[in-house]
């Protein structure tokens, strides 16, 4: 843009020749004439007498105390100058003119400004207009920015100079054209001001000086850069600008660059003043037309500028601003109709694409809700709004909804309100009929869902509270969308499986949830035109029509239909053709199947909202067979997911059960039935888990709606396949189907026939068979009572009469039955044989159950009715009632007649019965010999079948084996011989003897349980290990530690398959799950066997002890209320097994390997996807709360036998596994931590018990009362678990335990040597203390006292030990992040009684534990945590905990003795303390009290010579510390100036160079300091630090120094406000045009020592230049071109500015020998150009890289690009500063290195 026109680059860069005089290169007619009158005024002794005179008078200023002096100086200095009226030239001009601008001061009375202003007029008289176009510089300086101040009867002798003597320069005034108009501006302030037509007047005559188009551009500028002006400038512009209509050309008067013009607008609609605004409003109103040819001929980006800064103000809310906006963007006309023409034709396309690329790019100026809010105020106009909203709504959602998504984590309030406010604002017939259009449109294009996705978002995310939407937009839009997609589909089922039509289904299903169905039912009314035809048309005609939609209808149909009818048809339709194309293709796609799944969702809403709302039966042309046989062929397919299985079936029964539609579907004929239930059936089975629960509800409510026994019957057929390899498939279906059957829904009865085939499988020949029944029993019974029910009402069929008969045999009386008549006794003898199988089957379990269970709770009517008639009581249980029946058919005989036809299968039912009966009753005995033969063949036996996968005999064999151990060990250890055994002598010897575990039983058992193939027949397994190992004690005692080993292996792999399957899974194929039962039986064992291994001494052992063995009394018969007492005797608690208890002891490691399985389980196995609507969800819930209920309960179980091991154990789980310790911070209630609360019932015992445990340690050897329960654990761990446990603590529980861990921790401060756990105790004392004091229990004396006493010996014993330490300082060098990662763990096992020294993975934990005799050697980490706790945690808490301030004061001193001092002096660099050390500071200097102690620490790092080496990243860190000092003691920054001050040294040795070094060093600590500070906080020490700097400037002239006091300048700049450096000014300003000037008349050598000077004075001005102060804007015209004509140079131009001046002298120097650039070089020319993109860039200081220049050659691309850079960023920036880059760069220059 501006840049491609500028020839600033070019011209400047030429210059003379090599060797060129420097004079020559600038105006040689000037220099020329001041050449001449100093060649004649030097040699003339009355102008050096003149000189002397001028001299004398300017030295008495420096006494000058009081206004009065000034007067007194003014007169003095104006008599010698009236003396010697004859030269025309002024001695000492640049001191005369700095001393007369010091006497405009505002802050002096108006007589001293009278007479400055005499003095003005008498030197401007005297030097004529040359002289003073000569010197302009140094007179306007003073002059121009006095006019804003000065008083009423100053005001005319001020504007008589302007008119009298600046006027008369005519062209000579272009260069400081825009400063006079700054300066004459504040006299437009007020219309009816005395001076108001006169400084108009003036303006009109300066801008005759110029050209009127330069003149109007430097009142662009002025508004662009200077807020404060840009009132006075509007004023000016209303009277000046012409009022011009549409095609007039308005660039005759503002000239070609009509961005400069609107970026001058824009800064003024965009002022806070809303006076400044109305004005702006009214001149584009007057002369900018939006339809001016003008804004046609702008650049775009420059329209969309003044657009975005024109519509900010409706967010003011002021009516007379809203007011002119519209009549700016509407046009003069009144009338509304050519209003919105206006609008359309002029502003609409430039409001859309401002707003619309402001809401999709947001500024970074602005909040992002900005476009929204301006969107939602315009439409209050609706001329405006509705034309905006037709073209911007749609980009005004979809950005809104960008930004909600993005902001989605950052939860932005802002943005959600004003999406909810955007939404409620816009017309919903409009909003809605732009939605229609795009959403056809996306179904029309494949690919798109744009419009979709937004509608979607709409619906989701925003309140849809409107009735008018959800009764007449929404059900029209939903009837649309139905029938086009219906047409889609329908013509081409393919493209159901498009992205659109995928999104649209998701579409239809939202909006259903917001409609209601009765207006689905009816049509809103159409105008007048159409409302004939509205009948007649189609759902999608009727709402194209409805929104006005351009719509031509292919074949319009003649029938009237209800909307509703309507819609359910064209689904029905869509249905169809998309189940047929499905069964036509075998599947079909992925996509084709979702679809399908979509449509039947909102099928089923349709259906579901109609039964509970629509009264009135709706006729609809749908034939219902063949839906439903289409659905059926979609159903039969392999492919098809179970949620869409799911889907039929529940639509044809919710259509089986509604009466609403005509004609009605029904499925009572048995192939529709037997189709789904066999599909139902196929989900079933065992590696679909997740489809179980809802397939086994939805075969119940197709047997509820089906004829009767027909369910029934289907899944007989379906268990009696003709193919025996179905069999198994077909039983585990119908157990899962038995097992997730509740007893209420009499399964026994209503599902008869399938039980029986079950149950017959007990006793078949075929053993593959016989086993399919037994796992069938033992996974999925649920109890025994539900298979007894239906055989004991068979058994009690009233057609088997019988009366009682007392027979006579050998003449005794015998009681017994006859049976009145004959009855079918094969299915009797059936029934017995199954019932035997059963009881055999079911052993202790089936007695258990069936004496457990009472006949008066059962469900079955019929059978209390059938107990009732044979006379057996309710109340008996179903054992009582079993043995009753048994026994009366074992007393029952068929009359005698009936004899021969009903004895040989009555001999067959008695039989079964004495079975029964003795297997429920009776048990027997075997040889001693013939067992010990049998055992190691049974277990060889067993061994091959699990190896070589036999499943079938291994539960025979199992149970064989039992009975051998039985026999076997009752004989070994009661010394019983069975019956036909050897002598009594012979039984003694084998009873010593004892019984020997066979070398190969426990591998089998493992295998039998580990080996996956075995897993059918894992529960017979787990039986026989549950019923031997603990029946015979302790023979098996051995066998115990490695399968729990095995229990714990199959444990995690379960706990990893459940965890998978709850994960999402991407092919849609189910995981192998275990079920609950699975789980809770693992646990059961794994708990019996725990407790087991640890209160049994195991058998092994006793024999290698020889000693005989005593049965111990078992720790666990003291039961539940055994244990209460034990928490806090845990000395006592496990003294029974204190022998075996040890580490080492297989039950300890097998209890440990127990707990990390089972905490495992307790943290994983939690259910937390509440909202899931995945079928399989209904499944996985229930196992994984019923596993975490059990796992709960075994724990408890085992804490209550040990509960120092248990808890113990938990804590090294807890240490060694991270994840553990993450989980209990995030999910509190699944954590260890949880699992403590569950466990222990209060905080007290549990910290009891843990304290206990680290006293045990900590303890001398022989002081132990007793050993660690786990050697494995360290004190270390115990410290760190109990640290993170009281953090968890609430203030009362705190309180509780207090007392138990003070004593611990007062032990522990009084020890005498350092160890680790003082550290420990004292990180766990700052969390308690932490709590504690939040009570109000720390008003309590004794709390207090022993707080204060207890902290304050542990934190001075750690400070100590960190200060002895540093010894080797080498532990201060390393930072405590490499520290971190030295090494890995904190509890490092014993190894032969040395501890290893290791570090935690936690940075909070400590470096070793001690072992009872090891001194231990630290590392060089500890140290470093103890210093990085003291600094994060210790020293915030000083206050709370010591309370006491001289003890605060006291451990401070520590600290900083011991840790901060050696922490900086070893540091070649004081500042590059180590970070904790900078850390320990910035919270001491929160503590008053410590003020002394850390004070003298700072200040010595402060006056440290090498402060300044570090780096300025460094530095920042140290800011407040600094800044601390300074606020918190009064006499340190007087003392700061003091140093700075110039008095010589006395010391007449001194090296002069080393003085200035110390001075200028001083002066950059004062500059570090004041830039510590916040904005105007040192503003009360300005007049001292201004005092101190001009000091320095007149009497030191030292380069080194100087360039320190541009620094601190800077430094001013970016702490004060402007406004309070008024009265330094004139000093600045002076000085800097003096060195400047310098440079002109003699430039520097390379090398020379006051290049760095120049440089620093150059950055003060790029400073100024960037932050563009309202009071240095009048002066820049001195140092640069600030108009126009740094853009577009005009021909005759010639540099009249300091740097325009220094780039043609620079520019002119010979070039030397080629070097290594040090400057800016060409990279700033190519960062110079501003950006052309709308987004604004900051303003920051060019020569902030450069440090050091060895040639002013270096400076020249500043100087040559500095004007023009300074006017481009002020086009491109408009006023916004990037303060960070600033406040780096001085920072850069404060710490130098140098």
């Amino acid at each position: 843009m501006m840049s491609s026109k500028s020839p600033a680059i070019a011209q400047t860069s030429t210059g003379g020749t090599p060797g060129t005089n420097v004079a020559a290169v600038l105006d040689p007619t000037k220099s020329g004439t001041r050449e001449k009158l100093h060649q004649t005024y030097v040699s003339d002794p009355k102008y050096k007498k003149y000189t002397q005179q001028v001299e004398k008078c300017l030295n008495a200023f420096d006494n000058v105390h009081e206004w009065a002096d000034c007067i007194a100086f003014l007169k003095q200095l104006l008599k010698t100058f009236q003396s010697y009226m004859q030269f025309k030239e002024i001695p000492h001009k640049l001191i005369v003119a700095k001393r007369l601008a010091q006497c405009l001061n505002p802050a002096l009375p108006t007589g001293v400004h009278q007479r400055a202003l005499d003095v003005y007029t008498h030197i401007l008289s005297v030097l004529g207009t040359e002289g003073l176009k000569r010197d302009l510089p140094l007179w306007s300086s003073g002059l121009f920015p006095f006019f804003e101040y000065a008083a009423t009867s100053v005001k005319p002798i001020l504007l008589t100079i302007y008119d009298t003597h600046y006027l008369p320069l005519q062209a000579g005034l272009r260069p400081v054209m825009k400063s006079f108009i700054l300066a004459l501006l504040p006299g437009l302030e007020e219309e009816t001001g005395e001076f108001f037509e006169k400084v108009l007047n003036l303006l009109d005559r300066l801008s005759g000086t110029v050209s009127p188009v330069f003149f109007i551009q430097n009142i662009w500028l002025i508004m662009i850069t200077m807020s404060s002006a840009r009132g006075t400038a509007l004023n000016f512009l209303s009277r000046r600008l012409p009022r011009l209509h549409a095609d007039e050309d308005i660039t005759q008067i503002v000239g070609r660059d009509i961005g400069l013009m609107i970026r001058a607008f824009a800064a003024a609609l965009e002022d806070d003043n809303l006076l400044v605004r109305r004005g702006a409003l009214d001149i584009l109103l007057q002369s900018m037309r939006i339809d001016s040819a003008a804004i046609k001929r702008a650049h775009s980006e420059d329209t969309v500028i003044l657009m975005r800064a024109a519509t900010g103000v409706v967010l003011r809310r002021d009516l007379s601003l809203n007011r002119r906006l519209y009549t700016w963007l509407l046009g003069p006309d009144e009338k509304s109709d050519n209003q919105t023409v206006y609008l359309r034709q002029h502003a609409l396309r430039l409001l859309n694409t401002t707003l619309k690329d402001e809401m999709f790019a947001p500024s970074g100026e602005y909040s992002e809700s900005r476009p929204f809010k301006i969107f939602i105020s315009l439409l209050d106009k609706w001329e405006i709004g509705s034309a905006l909203t037709d073209v911007l709504v749609l980009d005004a959602l979809k950005a809104i909804r960008f930004l909600m998504q993005r902001n989605a984590e950052e939860h932005n309030e802002d943005i959600s309100m004003t999406a909810s406010a955007l939404y409620e604002a816009v017309e919903p017939s409009i909003l809605w009929k732009q939605l229609l259009a795009a959403i056809m449109k996306d179904l029309t294009e494949d690919s798109k869902t744009g419009a979709i996705d937004l509608t979607l978002f709409l619906l989701r995310s925003l309140p849809m509270q409107d009735d008018e939407v959800r009764s007449i937009h929404l059900p029209v839009i939903f009837a649309a969308i139905t029938e086009e997609l219906q047409r889609k589909i329908i013509s081409d089922p393919s493209k159901a499986a498009e992205a659109s039509v995928q999104e649209c289904l998701a579409l239809q299903e939202e909006i259903f949830k917001h409609i209601l169905l009765e207006s689905l039912s009816q049509r809103p009314g159409l105008n007048e035109a159409l409302q004939t035809s509205a009948s007649s048309l189609s759902s999608l005609a009727f709402g194209y029509a409805f929104y006005g939609l351009e719509f031509t209808e292919s074949n319009p149909s003649n029938e009237v239909l209800n909307p509703l009818t309507a819609v359910l048809e064209h689904m029905f339709c869509i249905n169809q053709a998309l189940s047929r194309s499905i069964s036509a293709q075998q599947g079909g796609s992925i996509e084709h199947r979702a679809a399908l799944s979509q449509v039947l969702r909102v099928l089923s809403g349709v259906i579901r909202a109609m039964d509970r709302t629509c009264d009135v039966t709706l006729s609809l042309s749908w034939k219902p067979s063949e839906w439903l046989y289409s659905m059926l062929d979609c159903l039969d397919l392999e492919v098809v997911s179970f949620t869409l299985v799911d889907q039929v079936v529940s639509l044809i029964l919710a259509l089986h059960g509604t009466q609403k539609f005509n004609p009605k579907l029904s499925m009572d004929k048995r192939p529709v039935v037997s189709r789904m239930v066999k599909k139902l059936f196929r989900y079933l089975h065992a590696d679909l888990a997740t489809c179980h629960v809802r397939a086994v509800s939805l075969i119940w409510t197709i047997e509820s709606t089906s004829r009767p026994h027909e369910v029934e019957s289907i899944i007989a057929q379906s268990m009696c396949p003709p193919e025996s390899r179905n069999v198994y498939e077909a039983h585990e279906a119908f157990g899962v189907l038995w097992r997730l059957s509740e007893d209420d829904s009499l399964p026994g009865v209503r599902l008869k026939v399938p039980l029986m085939i079950v149950l017959e499988t007990l006793k078949h020949d075929d053993p593959s068979l016989r086993r399919v029944g037994e796992t069938w029993m033992r996974c999925n019974l649920r109890s025994y009572i539900r298979v007894l029910e239906p055989i004991l009402r068979d058994l009690l069929d009233p057609s088997i009469r019988r009366i009682s008969r007392v027979s006579r045999v050998s003449g005794k009386e015998i009681g017994g039955f006859v049976y009145e008549r004959s009855f079918d006794q094969r299915y009797v003898a059936h029934l017995l044989e199954i019932l035997l199988s059963i009881v055999q089957f079911g052993g202790q379990g089936f007695s258990k159950s069936a004496r457990g269970a009472f006949l008066r709770r059962s469900y079955d009517h019929v059978l209390l009715h059938r107990l009732s008639l044979a006379g057996i009581d309710a109340n008996t249980s179903y054992l009582d009632a079993l043995i009753e029946v048994l026994s009366r058919f074992l007393q029952s005989e068929p009359k005698d007649q009936d004899a021969s036809v009903m004895q040989p299968l009555n001999t067959v039912i008695q039989s079964s019965a004495i079975d029964l009966l003795q297997t429920i009753v009776a048990r027997g005995e075997i040889e001693m010999l013939a067992i010990e033969i049998l055992e190691p063949a049974v277990i060889g036996k067993l061994f091959l079948c699990v190896h070589l996968h036999r499943l079938n005999i291994q539960n025979k064999l199992l149970r064989f084996l039992h009975s051998i151990i039985s026999v076997s060990t009752s004989y070994a250890y009661n010394g019983h011989p069975p019956p036909e055994d050897r002598s009594a002598e012979g039984s003694q010897e084998s009873g010593k003897r004892g019984y020997t575990v066979n070398s190969l039983l426990i591998q089998t058992i493992i295998d039998g349980i580990a080996i996956p193939r075995n897993r059918p027949v894992m529960q017979h397994w787990l039986d026989f290990v549950l019923m031997a190992v603990p029946q015979f004690q302790p023979a098996l005692q051995s066998v115990i530690s490695p399968i729990v080993d095995c229990f714990c292996r199959q444990l995690r792999l379960l706990l990893s398959d459940a965890l998978k399957a709850n994960q999402p899974m991407a092919n849609g194929r189910y995981p192998r799950v275990a079920t609950d039962a699975e789980f809770i039986m693992l646990l059961n064992a794994l708990e019996r066997l725990l407790v087991l291994g640890l209160t049994q001494k195991s058998d092994a052992n006793s024999q290698e002890d020889d000693t005989p063995v005593q049965e111990k009394p078992g720790v666990e018969s003291g039961g539940i209320l055994g244990y209460v007492s034990n928490v806090f005797t845990t000395d006592n608690a496990s003294t029974a097994v204190e022998d075996q208890l040890t580490s080492h002891s297989p039950g300890y490691k097998s209890l440990h390997d127990g707990i990390r399985v089972l905490l495992a389980i307790w943290v994983n196995m939690v259910w937390y996807d509440t909202t899931s609507l995945r079928p399989e969800a209904d499944s996985l819930s229930m196992i994984y709360s019923r596993t975490h209920a059990r796992c709960r309960r075994v724990l408890e179980h085992l804490f209550r036998a040990h509960p120092t091991e248990v808890l113990e154990s938990v804590i090294e789980c807890w240490d060694h596994d991270a994840l553990l310790r993450s989980k209990g911070s995030d999910q509190p209630a699944t954590g260890v931590f949880g699992l403590v609360d569950v466990l222990i019932a209060n905080a007290q015992s549990a910290v009891h018990m843990i304290c206990d445990s680290i006293s045990v340690r900590i303890s001398n050897t022989s002081e132990r009362s007793r050993k660690p329960a786990n050697a494995n654990l360290s004190d270390v761990v115990l410290f760190n678990f109990l640290e993170q446990y009281f953090q968890r603590l609430e203030g009362p529980l705190a309180l509780q335990v207090w007392g138990r861990f003070m004593q611990l921790a007062k032990d522990l401060a009084s020890s005498r040597d350092f160890k680790i756990q003082v550290f420990l105790a004292l990180k766990c004392l700052c969390v308690l203390g932490d709590k504690v004091t939040q009570t109000t229990a720390i008003d309590d004396k004794r709390i207090r006292k022993d707080l204060q006493e207890t902290f304050g010996k542990l934190l001075d014993a750690c400070v100590t030990f960190v200060g002895k330490s540093t010894d080797q300082p080498n532990w201060m060098r390393r930072t405590t992040k490499e520290s971190m990662v030295t090494n890995g763990r904190s509890s490092p096992a014993f190894r032969g009684g040395v501890s290893d020294t290791k570090m935690d993975e936690k940075p909070d934990s400590s470096t070793a534990t001690l072992s009872d005799n090891a001194k231990p050697t630290w590392g060089a980490e500890l140290p470093s945590q103890i210093t990085a706790f003291i600094a994060s945690t210790a020293v915030p808490e000083l206050r709370r905990f010591l309370i006491d301030n001289d003890k605060v004061a006291g451990a401070c001193s520590n600290i900083v003795y011991y840790i901060v001092s050696p922490g900086i002096k070893i540091k070649a660099r004081p500042l590059d303390a180590d970070v904790v050390v900078v850390d320990i500071f910035r919270e001491m200097i929160k503590i008053p009290p410590a003020m002394k102690v850390w004070r003298v620490a700072v200040i010595d790092v402060l006056y440290d010579h090498r402060i300044f080496n570090s780096n300025s990243s460094v530095a920042t860190k140290w800011k407040p510390i600094i800044k601390a000092v300074f606020d918190g003691d009064k006499t340190s920054f007087p003392d700061l100036l003091s140093r700075v001050a110039t008095s010589p040294s006395a010391n007449i040795f001194t090296n002069r160079e080393h003085e200035m070094l110390l001075r200028s060093l001083n002066l950059r600590r004062l500059a570090l300091v004041l830039f510590t500070g916040e904005k105007n906080h040192f503003l009360t020490q300005l007049p001292a630090i201004q005092e101190k700097l001009v000091d320095i400037l007149r009497n030191v002239p030292s380069p080194i120094v100087q360039c320190e006091v541009y620094l601190c300048i800077r430094v001013l700049l970016c702490r004060l406000a402007a406004h309070s450096m008024t009265s330094f000014w004139p000093v600045i300003l002076t000085e800097l045009y003096r060195i400047f000037e310098q440079i002109i008349d003699s430039i520097p050598s390379d090398g020379s020592e006051d290049l760095q000077l120049i440089l620093s004075a150059s950055k003060c001005l790029d400073l100024l230049l960037t932050i563009q102060t309202e009071e240095f804007q009048i002066h820049q015209w001195i140092f640069i071109t600030d108009t126009v004509d740094a853009v577009f140079r005009p021909d005759d131009w010639s540099p009249e500015s300091m740097f325009d001046r220094l780039a043609e002298v620079v520019g002119s120097l010979p070039i030397p020998e080629p070097r290594e650039p040090q400057g800016i070089g060409l990279s700033t020319s190519a960062s110079l150009t501003f950006p052309a993109h709308s987004d604004r860039a900051l303003r920051k200081p060019i020569l902030s890289s450069i440090r050091q220049i060895d040639s002013i050659r270096d400076l020249f691309p500043f100087f040559s690009h500095v004007s023009i850079s300074s006017y481009e960023s002020v086009y491109a920036s408009s006023g916004n500063i990037d303060w960070e880059a600033v406040e780096q760069g001085v920072l850069d220059d404060m710490f130098d290195g140098r």
